[in-house]
């Protein structure tokens, strides 16, 4: 009988082409809303202005908010406690996903208030009725392709900044204690281009 003898070294040699073998025929994982760094800092919307927000998108009971950029959750927590709609907050910033959902549970509105870790880049707006914003002009214009396939009827707010290309149906001014002076804008779909 002949022995054959196996070297630890060809073991090993073999483990290791078998595991290189199966990391290239894994696919890379997709990069998902957790790995994308925040495009805005966060600044966060005076009570006063998320309350004009939501009455100038005359939010109702049936409505289904949607917050870009939904920082601490302040806008859908307050949408769900004075309207006692559906409400979902998007962000990519671990941080703000942790104060949103602190805040919700604080409010008890867990049954109404959604908190997503997305890219709102990416998010199919479909589902929404009114959209609230607190983003710079360049990255609201970003959204507009987004915006375009909602139904007609549906309401966008934004606290400062506008829409490039884009006509507001209302711009409205809203004083703060603390903060001034602030800007809400409102466009309503389909959104009224400009002409060149």
């Amino acid at each position: 009988m002949t022995r054959i003898r196996i070297r630890p070294a060809t073991v090993l040699a073999g483990l290791v082409l078998v595991a290189g073998l199966a990391a290239l025929l894994t696919p890379a994982a997709p990069v998902v809303a957790e790995d994308k760094k925040p495009d805005i800092f966060y600044v966060p919307t005076p009570q006063e202005v998320v309350e004009k927000m939501l009455e100038l998108a005359e939010v109702k009971k049936d409505d289904v908010v949607y917050d870009l950029g939904c920082g601490d959750g302040r806008i859908v927590v307050t949408a769900a406690k004075k309207y006692g709609c559906k409400a979902w907050g998007f962000d990519v910033d671990p941080a703000r996903i942790k104060d949103s959902l602190e805040n919700v549970k604080t409010n008890k509105v867990e049954d109404l208030v959604t908190i997503e870790k997305k890219d709102i880049f990416t998010l199919d707006l479909s589902k929404a009725n009114v959209i609230t914003l607190y983003l710079l002009r360049d990255l609201n214009t970003r959204l507009i392709p987004q915006i375009d396939k909602m139904k007609a009827g549906c309401r966008i707010v934004s606290h400062a900044f506008d829409m490039e290309g884009v006509t507001p149906d209302k711009e409205v001014k809203v004083e703060t204690k603390g903060s001034g002076t602030k800007t809400v804008y409102l466009w309503t779909t389909p959104l009224k281009k400009k002409k060149d």
